[in-house]
């Protein structure tokens, strides 16, 4: 019991905090819950504490529209605490659209459509940050949240608390795109809001660090990582994955054996190398 809590003890963990937050939600919106409300572009917690969307509210701003002061007291919340633990923790412990990718990625590997499908992806990564780009031009010519508009995350979290829409379609949609398609292929190449928060991730405190001495080049971490190439470290050195688009969801800390991957604090871990490289140089 205590090897399978080790070994997912952060995917329980996640799963609870994403399936929490829609029962809140639904909760609102069923029998008017005040511990959660509203919806993930904009929420209240305890009829008290604003929280906004700041890649929403930078499309409204680009569409001309004047920001009310709690919606900008809402983003301030957000962006610090996003600053703090990791931007794209939100796409691995808050968006609903996780657990569809996630369960995309594990039938890849079962089935073997990894291997097939071999190593090279047909798509670039930063396609996310171009799609972001374009995303506020729209905005800004249309006059509209143009992503708000078509978004699969608002289309699914509707879906899921009101039972209305086309949520269940866009689920349907992501999970035969990121099976069939392209590996990872929503998350981790199309999404804007995923690339967004990978902007503010680049200056977040908590960090996966990955510890050389212990590393046994399993590669086991690379194979469940939904962002592989911030662990371009693995085998090489001790440093802490310093790249925005990490997600912080764990699973690589979680499959390694050899306690090579470990949760630190930025700050520490830089402190720490330079400690052991100055201890080296004398």
């Amino acid at each position: 019991m205590a090897t399978l809590w080790n070994n997912y003890r952060y995917l329980i963990l996640r799963r609870v905090t994403q399936i929490g937050l829609m029962v809140l939600y639904f909760g609102a919106n069923a029998w008017g819950w005040t511990i959660l409300m509203g919806n993930l572009s904009s929420s209240i917690i305890l009829d008290f504490i604003p929280m906004s969307d700041p890649y929403a509210a930078l499309q409204m701003l680009a569409a001309g529209a004047v920001l009310a002061t709690d919606l900008l007291i809402g983003v301030a919340v957000v962006t610090i605490f996003y600053l703090l633990i990791g931007g794209r923790a939100f796409c691995s412990w808050v968006c609903p659209i996780n657990l569809i990718t996630d369960a995309a990625a594990v039938l890849r590997r079962v089935t073997g459509i990894d291997r097939v499908q071999g190593l090279k992806q047909p798509a670039s990564r930063n396609m996310r940050y171009w799609i972001l780009a374009l995303s506020l031009i729209i905005s800004f010519i249309m006059g509209i949240t143009a992503f708000e508009f078509i978004s699969p995350i608002s289309m699914v979290h509707r879906g899921i608390v009101f039972g209305l829409g086309f949520g269940w379609a866009a689920m349907l949609i992501i999970f035969l795109f990121d099976l069939f398609v392209l590996k990872n292929g929503w998350c981790g190449h199309v999404c804007p809001l995923g690339g967004f928060y990978s902007l503010v991730g680049k200056f977040s405190l908590i960090r996966v660090h990955h510890l050389e001495e212990n590393c046994t080049l399993c590669m086991k971490c690379k194979v469940v990582c939904p962002e592989s190439q911030v662990l371009h470290m693995i085998g090489k050195e001790s440093l802490p994955v310093i790249s925005g688009e990490c997600t912080n969801c764990a699973r690589c800390i979680e499959v390694c054996d050899d306690d090579a991957l470990e949760f630190s604090i930025r700050n520490l871990a830089n402190n720490k190398k330079t400690g052991e490289n100055n201890e080296n140089n004398e």
